[in-house]
């Protein structure tokens, strides 16, 4: 009778999966939008774009991605930038550089090191284990405001981050290895510029991740796919 009884155990699983696979549902039903690798699986994120008109720059855009709001300015040319020590971008002045929009991809120089960025091809792989940091808090204390690495307003309280490699702008999601939150955010800069650091968040990315008052904290980044509405 146990053999009995233990057979049948052995046989259902397979019974059901063959059903699974032969009903009217077929195994269609686990088909999805999800593209799988190797290490991670990640969705098509759905953007939305809105236009407005902005009391600094050209204009303000919105970008809603899932939960999240992007308002995107273009900083007056005027404004410093956050990152004040990069020599060149393009081999040209980095003011020139994104006058003519010619930082997406372009290498640039800090500090007598040029930095080399990744293809979108393989920024589209992109999945990094390392320290983030957070950086911008001088901004408070200064008149006017910072322009980042691609031109864009700089916000200290938006979700922003620098990295130096990446495609400027490309969309991340940031996930804190120490307690688990986890947030998308957009990389319009360049840094962080300290060894052992992958890379570096606004502060309101800082708090909303938990690590602000610590400064740093071991973090997950990978891109996430985007497609227009």
């Amino acid at each position: 009778m146990f053999n009995i009884q233990y057979s049948i155990i052995k046989v259902i699983p397979w019974v059901f999966l063959l059903f699974l696979c032969l009903s009217p549902f077929s195994c269609g039903i686990i088909k999805t939008t999800y593209k799988i690798t190797k290490e991670t699986v990640t969705t098509t994120y759905k953007v939305t774009k809105v236009v407005v008109k902005a009391t600094i720059g050209t204009g303000k855009v919105i970008y809603k991605i899932g939960e999240y709001t992007f308002h995107v300015v273009m900083a007056p040319l005027s404004w410093p930038l956050t990152r004040e020590e990069i020599d060149s971008i393009d081999d040209l002045p980095p003011k020139e550089a994104i006058k003519q929009n010619r930082v997406k991809m372009a290498p640039y120089v800090v500090m007598g090191k040029r930095y080399v960025p990744m293809s979108l091809a393989k920024a589209l792989k992109y999945r990094e284990k390392g320290i983030a940091s957070w950086y911008g808090f001088e901004t408070y204390r200064q008149k006017g405001g910072r322009m980042t690495a691609n031109g864009e307003a700089f916000h200290p309280d938006g979700l922003n981050a620098a990295h130096k490699y990446l495609p400027l702008p490309t969309y991340v999601r940031v996930t804190n290895l120490e307690n688990g939150r986890s947030i998308i955010l957009r990389v319009n800069d360049r840094g962080p510029f300290i060894e052992g650091r992958i890379i570096d968040l606004s502060a309101g990315a800082a708090k909303r991740l938990g690590f602000f008052k610590k400064g740093t904290a071991r973090v997950l980044v990978e891109t996430i796919q985007t497609a227009g509405s």
